[in-house]
């Protein structure tokens, strides 16, 4: 055999050790990907399905699977349909809303403390309920409206404060953090200035809850989602090519400006209609993502799980804060994750990780 033809064998004989091993670990990220997803799903229905059996009427799984199929007679169809059921269903969407949002935020912005709840985005959607409520006597979709505008004021002062020749994650958190701040003093001037059952009705704009659900909201926030999920998805390959770097996505024919620029717009939009549905529901953005991540554990977005993720998040917390603490300790649901997303932020700033990003 001649030397040529040696090392031809040799070469072709490690291409296909590699194509091997590459199509090994591409199965196996694939049934990894599998596996979380579908737990993560499994944990959720179980989740909705315990929330909605639990209560001073408790109901088999039967039940309320036929209560939720039309088959079942009344109380079981009434508690389940008009009572339950909708603050289940308000759960999952908020859950999704900022499970994404988060993702969208720390992935396109590279730091995990860029968070909508976290940079002021919530805040800014707060702080524009509690002036509608306090300052013009709002009540129903006009604050609904005011915390999408409060948000999206937020959104683009940022934008253009953390804007200088580009957008880089560390000047956005920086200028987050500062405008959560001023917009929790101008929440906290606002209730000094305000009657006492003006704040009551303030507080759940101030922590997040899904007492207030009923179908007319859940219908709002679906059609929210219907309109912001599938654009999420359509910048989402986009966004893919930029985690590379910003010269690869130049040199395969995108705009980081510009899918940087839709990414924010989106992620801003989708924590605003959350935080007009239920409140500033603290941490699900920031700790949905970086879970899901960790799960995975390719350096995917993870859009998927991450929304997943939130949805565990906030029906779970709920379901510990209806059911789970003694009655005379009753919270709001944001009152749960503040306390479940704490000790990560801590732990975050505390290993040093949020600098490496």
């Amino acid at each position: 055999m001649s030397a040529p033809t040696l090392l031809t064998g040799v070469s072709d004989e490690r291409l296909e050790v590699a194509a091997r091993g590459l199509r090994a670990t591409r199965r196996h990220r694939r049934t990894r990907r599998a596996v979380v997803t579908l737990g993560l799903l499994a944990a959720a229905v179980a989740l909705c399905l315990t929330s909605l059996m639990m209560g001073d009427y408790p109901l088999s799984a039967g039940q309320v699977l036929a209560a939720v199929a039309g088959s079942d007679a009344a109380p079981a169809s009434f508690i389940i349909t008009e009572l339950r059921l909708p603050r289940v269903a308000l759960g999952v969407l908020v859950g999704v809303a900022f499970g994404i949002a988060g993702a969208l935020f720390q992935s396109v912005l590279r730091n995990p403390l860029a968070s909508p709840d976290v940079i002021g985005i919530s805040q800014g959607a707060s702080a524009g309920a509690v002036a509608a409520i306090l300052l013009g006597g709002a009540s129903g979709a006009l604050v609904s409206l005011s915390a999408i505008a409060g948000g999206a004021a937020v959104g683009l002062m940022l934008y253009a404060v953390a804007w200088r020749g580009g957008m880089t994650g560390h000047r956005f958190v920086l200028a987050g953090i500062g405008v959560a701040y001023v917009c929790s003093s101008v929440i906290g001037y606002l209730l000094t200035r305000s009657e006492v059952q003006q704040a009551q009705s303030a507080l759940l704009w101030m922590t997040g809850s899904l007492a207030q659900a009923d179908w007319s909201l859940v219908r709002s926030l679906a059609l929210a989602l219907l309109v912001l999920v599938p654009l999420v998805a359509a910048v989402a390959r986009a966004l893919d090519i930029l985690l590379l770097g910003d010269d690869q996505a130049r040199s395969l024919g995108r705009r980081p400006d510009l899918t940087r620029g839709l990414v924010i717009a989106l992620g801003v939009a989708l924590a605003c209609v959350a935080t007009a549905a239920a409140g500033p529901v603290a941490f699900v953005a920031f700790t949905a993502a970086p879970i899901a991540r960790r799960l995975l554990g390719d350096g995917t977005l993870a859009l998927l799980q991450a929304a997943l993720v939130g949805v565990v998040l906030v029906v779970g917390a709920d379901l510990v804060a209806q059911h789970l603490l003694p009655a005379d300790m009753a919270v709001p649901v944001g009152v749960v994750t503040g306390a479940i997303g704490g000790p990560y932020l801590i732990w975050l700033m505390a290993s040093g990780r949020a600098r490496a990003a």
